[in-house]
């Protein structure tokens, strides 16, 4: 079963509209896993306009299953990396002023930079990760820089799923293919929700995780937290 790592970086954006600490970060992960969640996936901006540098250690404190720090992996990054020792770190190529990360990294112009910071989440012991399009070269890329696994930027897919579905991925099933073929474990993230999920997990074989945030938590508002993750997981088996 493919897992559902929940990203609550928008729990924090809603906190941090008022300044406090509600609704608690820390509390609404131990409840994303009591209620099914297999991870947690946060992404600490420098602004900290979401996730703060505070989060990111006492969601190290609490988490119990896989622990899933994204980012562009500046200094900064690789400090907190090294000191929360998370179970994966995802490295996406978005600066600070981006206000979503949308695209995936040009993995052959950025060989170098990605190889070194794969070996240094490799001597840490931590599963890296790069956030990839669905282009073979980039797929190919990722291989050569050693990291573990990819994770394919889903955007186009959501927003092109009602419009022709088998079109949408079509690209995603042949970059999946590719990335097996080449040892790579594949994870996958950005607008995934209830309407286009299963689809993806059906086309796609070898899905190790997905990471979802915005669709989860607006779907939450309305079903609620529980209810909400116990669908996506449902989607997943």
């Amino acid at each position: 079963m493919t897992k559902l790592s929940v990203n609550v970086n928008k729990i924090a954006t809603i906190r941090n509209a008022r300044g406090g600490d509600v609704p608690n970060v820390v509390q609404i992960a131990i409840d994303c896993e009591r209620f099914g969640a297999d991870g947690i996936t946060i992404h600490p901006r420098p602004d900290e306009r979401h996730i703060t540098t505070k989060d990111v250690y006492d969601l190290k404190k609490v988490v119990k299953t896989e622990y899933n720090i994204e980012g562009y992996p500046d200094e900064r990054f690789m400090k907190l990396i090294k000191e929360n020792m998370p179970t994966q770190a995802t490295l996406v190529p978005d600066g600070p002023n981006v206000l979503t990360s949308n695209a995936g990294w040009d993995t052959v112009k950025y060989k170098d930079q990605l190889t070194e910071i794969c070996k240094q989440l490799s001597e840490m012991g931590v599963r890296s990760a790069i956030f990839v399009d669905t282009n073979p070269l980039n797929i190919e890329g990722a291989k050569a820089v050693g990291v573990n696994r990819i994770e394919l930027y889903t955007g186009p897919y959501a927003d092109n799923y009602e419009s022709d579905r088998d079109a949408a991925i079509k690209d995603y099933i042949a970059a999946a293919k590719l990335a097996h073929e080449l040892g790579l474990e594949i994870n996958a993230g950005h607008d995934l929700s209830l309407d286009n999920l299963a689809f993806f997990k059906q086309s796609i074989p070898n899905l190790e995780e997905v990471s979802i945030g915005h669709a989860l938590i607006a779907d939450a508002l309305y079903l609620g937290l529980e209810e909400t993750i116990k669908r996506y997981k449902a989607l997943l088996k």
